[in-house]
């Protein structure tokens, strides 16, 4: 087996991607299936619902819980034998709970969608202006107002 070639650089190769994002997806999607009614997950039940290596697993699983991702038990040697919760963030990485940045797209998505569709001019026109203000605001101010609508937060009129 061929090692992973080292960055120029110096620093470790990047495993989130291939590694730990798979695990942590794979572990939200048993988490979140209603049929163990949030019974705790062998380790090796995630093994095969991630599609690596269990040694893979394994790392992912303690680069995991040491991130506050995942909650494991372990056994008395220390080895994580199950999972029994994720986190709030863990649950918006996998792609279960909204993030600003993608609600910001769909929002954006959605507009252009119905300036496109509209039955009348006058219709597809407000639509327009609509998609056309909400691009002006920019991604990150309109990251900042979806986080403050997914949170609840709306402010008050004074």
């Amino acid at each position: 087996m061929t090692p992973a070639p080292q960055p120029p650089d110096g620093l470790l190769p990047d495993v989130w991607f291939t590694r730990d994002l798979p695990v942590l997806r794979a572990t939200a999607r048993l988490v979140d299936e209603p049929k163990h009614g949030g019974a705790p997950y062998l380790l090796g039940s995630v093994v095969p619902a991630s599609g690596l290596p269990k040694a893979e697993v394994i790392a992912a699983a303690k680069a995991l819980a040491s991130a506050g991702y995942i909650e494991p038990l372990t056994n008395h040697a220390g080895d994580i034998v199950r999972i029994t919760a994720i986190s709030a963030e863990a649950r918006r990485l996998a792609g279960l709970w909204p993030t600003p940045q993608g609600e910001w797209e769909r929002l954006l998505e959605q507009l252009a969608a119905r300036a496109q569709r509209a039955p009348a001019d006058v219709e597809r026109q407000r639509w327009r202006a609509f998609l056309d203000a909400a691009a002006a605001v920019g991604e990150h101010d309109g990251a900042l107002l979806m986080s403050a609508l997914i949170g609840g937060y709306v402010p008050r009129a004074r």
